[in-house]
């Protein structure tokens, strides 16, 4: 796997990857700043994998939300000391099946938050919102 970092001025950066798909990153609050991706990376991974485990466990949800939040450090490197994510999964499905796709994502298969989870401390919650 490869990316490409290019200079877009003012501390903005655009990232590629070898598809040439892009997403913009910036050091001044005009785009993603690269700490504000890491959460996203962690809900993005994490969120595929609880996809897949429900459509395994045929349970019928029609979307998923993660609301995730990162606390950091107050000292330089301001690194992540703690990330909750909160699922609301949406749908009939059953509260124990959500709970269950969630933490085999966290705990197995989930490759950021695996990654994550050796320095900072992760925790969850699961919502099932019935529509």
């Amino acid at each position: 796997m490869q990316i490409k970092l290019s200079s877009l001025g003012d501390l903005m950066f655009a990232g590629s990857n070898e598809r040439g798909q892009q997403i913009s990153f910036s050091g001044n609050k005009e785009a993603v700043s690269p700490m504000e991706s890491v959460l996203m990376a962690a809900s993005a991974c994490s969120a595929i994998d609880v996809e897949i485990l429900l459509q395994k466990m045929r349970q019928p949800y029609t979307r998923i939300e993660v609301e995730t939040e990162g606390v950091r450090a107050d000292t330089i490197p301001a690194v992540f000391q703690t990330i909750h994510l909160h699922y609301k999964i949406y749908g009939d499905v059953k509260p124990e099946k959500a709970e269950k796709a969630v933490a085999m994502s966290l705990e197995k298969y989930c490759s950021v938050s695996l990654m994550l989870s050796a320095s900072v401390q992760i925790s969850h919650s699961v919502e099932v919102v019935r529509e």
